[in-house]
């Protein structure tokens, strides 16, 4: 099941290092592949990867945590 979360920061600066951080991140369940990419202008990042269905998804746990490092929130 491809999932995608956006998320929503306070200018587009925050929003690219929070883009950045991802490019360098891994979740902690494996190796799963995210895309990241801007959307919705500048402050808004769209992440997307393949989530089995199976149990809690820890993968978006982790992201919402890394995204309020930046003060981010899930739109």
């Amino acid at each position: 099941m491809q999932s995608e979360l956006n998320y929503r920061f306070a200018n587009g600066q925050i929003a690219n290092r929070f883009l950045n951080e991802l490019n360098h991140w891994s979740s902690s369940t494996g190796n799963i592949q995210i895309r990241a990419k801007l959307a919705r202008g500048a402050d808004t990042v769209k992440v997307s990867y393949h989530f089995d269905g199976k149990g809690f998804d820890y993968t978006s746990s982790e992201l919402d945590d890394l995204a309020a490092k930046y003060h981010g929130e899930e739109v």
